[in-house]
């Protein structure tokens, strides 16, 4: 054990957001100047589910640079295309890592599953400025490919990083990514080192717990559906409630701390970056290959 816990620094409440063809979504965060998240840019939690919304239209072909955006599925699925020909189906347990470098276009079109709805998230990973023109790429990973660790009431699905020993299959990523589903039976607890200086969150969507270490050594109350954000330190606890399982994401990333100019689907490192990929779209030489 190491001496360092992660305090609970912010508790954020999700804002309803419509992006795409009219598509309700939770947001916990989204690109700004600032950054606050770096190299988290957004995160975004599916919230279609509700009949009166009628059908599900999804996210229209539409461009991206400069960033990676990664889609997990819980239910549900999400047909994709896009301008380098890649044609795919995300369904429950599937993830989606699209670095879209210099350019791409791409559609997204989510689908409810046997119960109705659709579940899952979406988060936006910076690229550094060195990498924000490189080609395209996906690391598409199905349900069965992803490690599941189960010990002691604590289930741990290995997306990125690395846990109890094993490593997941998304590589290669300039962020050194951890990203972990996790389900804790009552009063069970996790515990993991994260490097110091990482950003670490973790969105619970199920249940309730308590996340991090206060000075009393007692963890800060937190229900669904809740963001956590975490200070500094070297290592990460959370323990379900005595009478209530907990299920979040844990999400942690080296910062690559550079200035970021977000435009819509485009972050960037200045302004002139924009006003060219603005132009590359018109001019039609956006998509990278």
């Amino acid at each position: 054990m190491t001496n360092s816990p992660r305090k609970v620094e912010q508790i954020v409440e999700p804002d309803f957001v419509i992006e795409g063809a009219d598509v309700l979504l939770r947001r916990s965060f989204g690109p700004s100047r600032a950054n606050p998240f770096d190299p988290f840019l957004l995160f975004d939690h599916f919230a279609f589910n509700d009949p009166i919304e009628g059908p599900i239209t999804g996210f229209p072909t539409h461009p991206h640079r400069g960033i990676e955006t990664v889609t997990y599925m819980l239910e549900g699925n999400v047909r994709h295309r896009d301008s380098l020909g890649n044609i795919g189906v995300i369904g429950p347990g599937d993830v989606q890592w699209m670095t879209s470098g210099g350019g791409i276009l791409h559609e997204e079109l989510p689908k409810r599953g046997p119960s109705g709805q659709v579940k899952g998230f979406q988060l936006w990973v910076n690229l550094p400025a060195a990498q924000k023109m490189s080609p395209p790429r996906y690391q598409e990973v199905d349900s069965a490919s992803i490690p599941t660790i189960e010990k002691n009431g604590v289930k741990v699905r290995v997306v990125a990083g690395k846990y109890d020993g094993v490593v997941g299959p998304v590589t290669e990523i300039a962020a050194k990514p951890l990203y972990m589903d996790v389900t804790l039976e009552p009063a069970s607890e996790f515990y993991l080192s994260v490097p110091e200086g990482h950003s670490t969150v973790a969105y619970l969507f199920e249940g309730e717990g308590f996340f991090g270490e206060g000075d009393d050594g007692g963890g800060e109350k937190v229900k669904e559906v809740h963001m956590v954000i975490f200070g500094q330190g070297d290592h990460v606890r959370v323990q379900a409630a005595s009478n209530s399982h907990a299920r979040f994401v844990l999400i942690a990333g080296a910062p690559f701390q550079e200035a970021i100019v977000p435009y819509g689907p485009f972050v960037m490192n200045t302004e002139e970056e924009i006003k060219q990929a603005l132009a590359d779209l018109r001019d039609g030489t956006f998509v990278q290959r």
